[in-house]
Order: C-alpha cells, then structure tokens, then sequence
C-alpha cells in the first residue's frame, strides 16, 4: 500500500512541475521574451527564411497583443492571444508603454489576420509616406541611398513551406544563382539598413500615405516581396498598424538554419548565431 502511495504521490508531484514549468513560461513569453521564426523572405537580407529569434516585448510595453497565441493546427490548437487578453484590447494604449524608433524591426500583430508579422518601421504618426520611382520619401523628402553591389542566393525551395526566391535575373532554374540589387538605405534618424530590388512593379510608385495618430506604417526589406503598409488591408495588405498591435522588437538571431527543420544540423548557418539585428 505505502508503495502505491508512494506512486501516485510521484505522479501528482510531476504533474505539478510541468504545470509550474508551463505557467512560469507563460509569464516569461508574456512579459520579457517571444520566440519568433522567420517564415518568408520579405525581410531579406536583414532576415533570412529559417532565421530565429526572441522579440523584446520589453521595449514597448504591453497590451492586448502581448498576450501569447497557441496555434497547433495538427492537434486543433487555436487560442489567439485576443481570447485570452481581448479586455484590454480598443483603447489602443500600452501599459508602461515605450516609443517606437524609426528604423526598429518589429513584430506585430496584424489588424485583420491577427497573425503576427516582421516588418521595419519606416512610418511615425502624422508622417508623409511615398514611394517614387522606387525610392521612399518621408515627409516629401527622399531618403538617401547607396548602391551596394548584388545579393545572391541559390534558386531553390527554402524552409519548412519550402518558398522560391524571386530573381532580378529572370527565372532561374533549381540551383542556379538568384540576383537582387541591393542598396543602403539611411533614414532621416541615421538608421541605415539594407534593402533588396527586383524590379519596376505598382508598388514603387505609390500614392501619399498620412499616418494617423496612434498607428504606424511598415515595409519590408525585400521591397518587391513584402506585403506590407503599402497596401491596404482590404485589399490583403497590412495598411496602418495600431499602437497596441506591436508586440515587440527584434534585437538578434539566435539561431538559424537553411532546411525544412531546425533538426538538419547540416543546413544550420553558424554565422548567424547569435547575430544582431540591424
């Protein structure tokens, strides 16, 4: 009987340590840290398909969209982070709330979708946002850019949903060598970043874009591959991004792999480990 007791106590004790494990790191991912995995290339070459790394929720503060979502489709998984912290969501405020910079690469919560996006943040409340002839102007005033040779990658299915990279080379055949042109581009603030060109396509040649007070206008870094503030969500695209969508700021890679899992050691990019976002 003791030996059963025994038993049953075990069971009862493990059960309670992996709910105090699973509660401890809810409070983690809630306040401090949300691992993020890049899923697609519209951030390149800052990011890279199969790229993984913590967001800060610290740098902003906290709302609505801090809250962790649980999605596992294979097992009928799907708590938003709406379901769970939804009251504190309309007000569109933060609780310690900080200021976003322009330039910081953010992930936020998308306003229709409620899925979370990476994207930079070009766009401040009350900015003027336009993009001509390929190049963004801020404020009517364009930003400066630098040539910057050509980016190179192989052609062929990258990551888990195995997506192909789009060429300014033309369409090149498995293992070939997929070009972009790339430039520096420096903000009005002195951030300066990479960005990638395709080709000549609608959006770089947009109309003016306000942004209201309280929300903010995102691009990617793979111009020509990024849905992102450029176009409106009706129509898909992201649109403007309300103050309490943001979620927190990417800061570094803290691990990366070129594969369709994180398990095939031999298409992890060790140069990245551990790398800063820029």
């Amino acid at each position: 009987m003791a030996s059963k007791a025994k038993s049953g106590n075990s069971f009862v004790e493990t059960i309670k340590t992996i709910v105090y494990a699973l509660l401890i790191a809810g409070v983690f991912r809630t306040l401090f840290f949300q691992p993020f995995w890049i899923p697609s290339g519209s951030m390149k070459e800052t990011l890279l398909i199969g790229d993984f790394l913590f967001v800060n929720k610290m740098a902003y503060g906290y709302s609505y969209a801090s809250c962790p979502s649980l999605i596992i489709p294979r097992f009928g998984i799907d708590i938003d982070a709406e379901d769970v912290c939804g009251w504190m969501k309309g007000d569109n405020t933060r609780i310690l709330g900080g200021t976003p910079e322009r330039g910081d690469v953010v992930v936020f919560r998308h306003p229709v979708s409620g899925r979370d996006f990476i994207k930079r943040l070009i766009g401040l409340p009350g900015d003027r946002i336009q993009v001509k002839d390929g190049v963004l102007h801020i404020n009517d005033t364009a930003v400066q850019l630098e040539d910057n040779g050509v980016f190179e990658e192989t052609a062929e299915a990258q990551g888990p949903q195995r997506l192909r990279p789009r060429c300014e080379n033309g369409p090149v055949g498995d293992g070939g060598v997929c070009q972009k042109s790339r430039q520096i581009e420096t903000l009005p603030n002195g951030v300066s970043h990479k960005i990638l060109n395709i080709g000549n396509q609608a959006s770089d040649h947009t109309g003016v874009y306000t942004v209201p007070e309280g929300y903010y206008f995102f691009m990617g870094d793979n111009r020509d591959n990024s849905s992102d503030s450029r176009l409106p969500q009706s129509a898909g695209g992201v649109g403007y991004v309300p103050y309490e969508n943001l979620i927190g700021r990417a800061d570094r890679i803290m691990f990366s792999s070129a594969g369709r899992s994180m398990l095939f050691f031999w298409t992890w990019r060790s140069d990245r480990f551990f790398k800063g976002v820029e």
